[in-house]
């Protein structure tokens, strides 16, 4: 876990130039920074008196924005997608098989703090449904040993061994689709292919 005092906080908010405008971009930086997913009281109270914004709008983003916490999580936060398609073909078995794997329930940490469990709205790769999202990333695990490597990987800090549940759907394009096609993976994947 980071120590995270106020002038680290101030720190933060100073390489945004105490811009009130960048107060969303500022606390993601600062819950970022305290190694634990969430934003402080005493930090966000910092972060008002340095943007000059009421603590009621800080507290009003915190609150509001699902991605944001005022209670200690763990390093790495796993949302399971529970919007219409991915519940619709596995979302909530998803969940189960990351709640398996990790050993808590929904909202719950894992015992050595490095992976919270959440349910979350749409990761916008419905056509590799379901995913799971952990930072900004997406990743598709449709068994329970794929559960099991993808919380290894997190509790390991090993990037390599969760490459292959990574959800590449639309993953190489800049756009989505926007001629019918069938969602398979074979179609994107020729679609993201081709030059142009």
């Amino acid at each position: 876990m980071t120590d995270l005092d106020e002038s680290a906080v101030l720190a933060i908010l100073e390489s945004y130039r105490n811009d009130p405008q960048q107060i969303i971009a500022a606390l993601l930086d600062v819950q970022e920074a305290s190694g634990r997913s969430y934003v402080e009281r005493a930090w966000a109270a910092a972060a008002a008196g340095a943007l000059k914004v009421p603590v009621s709008r800080v507290y009003e983003i915190l609150t509001f924005y699902s991605n944001f916490s005022l209670e200690p999580r763990g390093r790495h936060v796993a949302e399971v997608c529970l919007d219409g398609p991915c519940l619709l073909n596995g979302g909530s078995e998803l969940m189960e098989r990351l709640s398996g794997a990790m050993g808590v329930e929904e909202g719950g940490t894992s015992g050595d703090g490095s992976l919270t469990l959440e349910g979350a709205g749409c990761c916008g790769r419905c056509a590799g449904a379901p995913v799971v999202r952990v930072g900004d990333v997406v990743y598709t695990v449709r068994s329970a040993d794929e559960a099991q490597t993808l919380v290894r990987s997190f509790r390991e800090d090993d990037p390599v061994a969760r490459e292959a549940l990574k959800c590449v759907l639309w993953g190489f394009s800049r756009r989505a689709p926007t001629r019918p096609s069938p969602w398979t993976r074979e179609a994107i994947s020729r679609e993201a292919a081709t030059p142009g």
